[in-house]
């Protein structure tokens, strides 16, 4: 079985390039599954730099769903898995999700997201659980600030959270970055 180790920490404290460190040390051959969604010009250039760094034996894939299904389709055997970022996949599933209505978000809907979510992050770890692959995952810490003024901030980060628990119980490694600096957890 794949070794998971999680990457967490604040916005920009140096997550993605530690974790590109650590994944260079797997092995020259990594599949690089990137979350975010291009809504506009400055994420597309964020985009961009974050392409530029990587090495070209790598192979990316643009997907924040299924990540399993995903996984399984791709037939050249990886060294290892870089997802990057397990936050902006959570927003992208809560937006995703049929029944989503921002303006709308009840208590059964939230409970109804929960589950789809997790189920989605569980998935993926009993698909790798199966094979022999490490994976690296890159999430933000967002639970240490103020408490969200809307709902809708108050659901993603409850969610967040929740997620990122269930990954630091799995994982085999946790590193939390502070500053650019990477300090093991776990």
């Amino acid at each position: 079985m794949g070794k998971v180790i999680l990457v967490t920490g604040g916005v920009r404290s140096g997550k993605s390039l530690f974790a590109e460190e650590l994944a260079k040390k797997i092995g020259e051959n990594i599949l690089y599954i990137a979350t975010a969604i291009p809504y506009d010009d400055e994420m597309r250039e964020r985009i961009d730099v974050h392409k530029m760094f990587r090495p070209v034996s790598w192979t990316t894939y643009e997907v924040y769903k299924d990540l399993h299904e995903v996984i399984d389709s791709i037939d050249n055997k990886q060294d290892g898995i870089l997802l990057d970022c397990v936050t902006i996949m959570i927003t992208n599933l809560m937006f995703d999700y049929p029944s989503f209505d921002e303006n709308n978000i009840g208590q059964s809907i939230i409970k109804e997201i929960n589950e789809y979510i997790i189920d989605e992050f569980c998935k993926l770890l009993n698909f790798l659980k199966k094979r022999d692959i490490n994976i690296i995952m890159v999430t933000n810490e967002i639970g240490w600030g103020l408490v969200p003024e809307s709902k809708l901030g108050r659901v993603f980060r409850d969610i967040s959270g929740k997620i990122n628990q269930l990954l630091a119980r799995e994982a085999e490694e946790v590193y939390l970055l502070v500053s650019g600096i990477p300090m093991k957890i776990k």
